[in-house]
Order: structure tokens, then sequence, then C-alpha cells
């Protein structure tokens, strides 16, 4: 029995690093940072040396960091704290029809209950986003646009910077200082560059959990200067702004993973690009009416994602995870549902392809072996749903 683990995308196993660091907040190291007594001021300052490494990584200011949940709180936050405290200065909101569902569900909510007016960029066929389309999109009343670094099902990597760049010269030169731009960089970690002053954006979303750290931890940077209307109340934690005692160990955790991801961004993206690149050319070369999801250079180096026309992705997962090779339909977020891929129906195809769709997603663990085991057992298993399937895609769509 294989245990070939293929899923990193939805979530990462913990780095033994990360769990020795965590450890000591877990036992002796347990006081609340919010107290006065010396038990307290111990984790006191120690959650502020890690605030200070992660900004330090990011080349922001320690006090433009905020400790949450996750990537969704950290999300939310961002999208409804920013529109409700600056809603008297516009009330228009531009993003992308693929975004993560912590995104797209926050701009819902504020269109459909709170009188704002928000625009979905498409992304094209192969799943980017132009700076000129989100150019075209701006107005004067505009005060948020938030576009996901990598997309978190195809994994295309998006012009970030030139978007912040764009947006930046906009706001100086119609003086629209409460306009701001967000990204939701969460799968972007270990791979891309998170250095915020190149990346010209205002506030930007990170996950424990998508960086071999701990669970139930993110953050959210916040530029200096831009007020956010908080969420929930109750204490003074986090400047009012996310109150609540400190996750300790999820911050000790997040930043130590933070620290070794960076470090060992180069060598490890370049390792998983070529087993990547081997996975998507054995299945489009062994497996016929397959697609390749996402544009081939643009994207992260630990994602395929594909779409096995004439069969449904929650069959071939299940088959898939019996081999013992553990993979994903989608989000992670929404893996209790059967809904076709958000993501696959905005580049343009119809119910049928998105619900063939598979992610592959590799990381630390992933060897050449994994890969050739895949490759080995995936055709046969294709082959066997599709002699019991009564879908036929147009080949319009895998041509």
């Amino acid at each position: 029995m294989q245990d070939i683990y293929l899923d990193h995308a939805a979530t990462t196993p913990l780095d033994p690093r990360v769990r020795e660091a965590m450890l000591p907040y877990l036992d002796e190291k347990y006081g609340n940072p919010s107290s006065f007594h010396s038990t307290g001021k111990i984790v006191t300052d120690d959650v502020r040396q890690a605030r200070e490494s992660i900004a330090q990584i990011l080349h922001v200011r320690a006090d433009e960091i905020l400790f949450t949940s996750g990537g969704t709180e950290s999300d939310n936050l961002a999208i409804l704290g920013h529109a409700r405290m600056n809603k008297q200065f516009g009330n228009h909101i531009i993003t992308t029809s693929f975004e993560h569902h912590a995104v797209l569900e926050a701009c819902i909510r504020l269109e459909k209950k709170e009188g704002f007016e928000v625009t979905y960029i498409a992304p094209d066929r192969d799943g980017m986003i132009s700076v000129d389309s989100i150019a075209k999109a701006l107005r004067p009343e505009t005060i948020l646009v938030s576009v996901m670094y990598a997309n978190n099902e195809i994994g295309t990597i998006q012009p970030i910077a030139e978007m912040g760049n764009m947006i930046q010269k906009y706001r100086e030169e119609h003086n629209l200082p409460h306009l701001v731009f967000h990204t939701d960089a969460c799968q972007a970690t270990g791979y891309l560059d998170l250095n915020v002053e190149k990346l010209h954006v205002d506030m930007l979303t990170l996950n424990g959990s998508k960086m071999y750290g701990p669970k139930g931890v993110g953050l959210l940077y916040v530029k200096r200067g831009i007020k956010l209307e908080p969420l929930q109340f109750g204490g003074a934690q986090e400047r009012g702004i996310r109150p609540g005692t400190e996750n300790v160990p999820g911050i000790i955790g997040m930043a130590k993973a933070l620290e070794l991801a960076q470090a060992d961004r180069v060598k490890e993206s370049s390792r998983l690009e070529v087993l990547r690149n081997k996975l998507i050319e054995g299945i489009l070369s062994t497996i016929p009416r397959t697609r390749l999801n996402g544009d081939k250079e643009q994207r992260l180096p630990n994602n395929v994602n594909i779409s096995f026309m004439d069969i449904e992705g929650e069959a071939l997962l299940l088959y898939l995870d019996a081999a013992g090779i553990y993979v994903s339909t989608g989000s992670a977020c929404t893996s209790a549902s059967l809904d076709p891929s958000h993501v696959i129906l905005a580049l343009g195809f119809p119910y049928e392809v998105a619900h063939g769709s598979m992610r592959f997603s590799l990381g630390h663990s992933t060897t050449e072996k994994d890969i050739e085991f895949v490759l080995k057992t995936l055709p046969p298993l294709v082959e066997t749903l599709r002699s019991i399937s009564p879908v036929r895609v147009d080949e319009k769509y895998w041509m």
C-alpha cells in the first residue's frame, strides 16, 4: 500500500523543526501575553520577536502585522474591515471571479447586504488576469482591489507587482488615499517572493497551514495608515483590531515555518518544478482527452491541475485514495460540496469539464518515485471510469 500525499495546497504536514520551536509554548511557557507578571512577559517578548521576524521577511514594520486564526479570517478582515470602515469614501470593489471563497463570499455579502458594488474580473482561458483589465475597472469610487497572488486550484501566478504599481500610481494621480490593494498570498509561501515593497500591496494574507506550519493561525499585513473595522470585539490584542488571547504556539510556529520556507524557497521550487513537469507531461502524453488547467509557465512549481474528460472527479479521487494516492478535486474549503470548481468554470469551461478536474499539489515529501507510481496507476483508473461513464465532453475543450 502506497502513501503518497499530493494535496499540499489543502494543507501541509508540520515541519519537525517547527514542532520543536512550538513545544515549549505547549508546556512550560504557558503564560498569557497580556499578563503583566513575569510568566506573561516572557511570552510577550517571544511573540514580539516572532512578529519582528515575520516583518523582516515581508520587508514591513512589525506593527503592521496582525495575527489571526488563518487565511479565511485574514481575507475576511481585509475585505469587510476595509470596506465598512471606508464606505463614506466609495462603495466600489474590484476582485476576480476565481478568488478563494474567503474573498468571494465576503464580497458577495457586501454586495447583497451592505450596498456595495463589486466588479468581478474574469481570467483568460489560461487563468491569467491582465493588469489592463484591473486598470479599466478602476473608478473614483473604488476603495479596494483584491487579487490572489497564486490561485489555490490551478496555481496560476498573477502579476501582482505590476498591478500594485499601477494602482499606486492611479491612487496618487487621482488623490484617492482610501484606495487599497490586497492580495491573498497563502499559496505563494515557500515558492514566490513575499517582499511587500516589491509587490506594492497594502494588505497581504498568509496562512500557517500552507507553509508546513500549524493550523489555526494566520496573519494579515496592513500598511500603516489603513484603518479596518474589527469583525470581533472584546479585547485590546492586535491593536484592538483582532481581539482575543493570542495563539502563542501557533504564532511561534508560523514565524519559524515562514523563516524556513523562505530560506529553502529557490532550491525547493527548482526541485518541484522538475517533478511537476514530469507529472504534467506524463499525464497528457499517456491519457487521451485530458487538459492542463492554467498557464503552463506562469504557475506554481508544485501545482498540476488536469481535467479528465468524460469522468467525475470525485470518483477518480476515491479510486486514487484506495491506491494510496491523496489528491483533491479543488479547494479544501469546499471539499464537502459536490458543486463543480468555480475556478474551472471561470476559465470558460462547462460543468462537465469542471467536474472532471483534479489537483495534484506536490511538496517536501514528493519524490520522483511517487510521480512514477502515479503515472503508472492513473491511466487504468481513468480508463475504467470512462468505460462506465455516460458523459462525453466535446473535443473542442481538450484538443
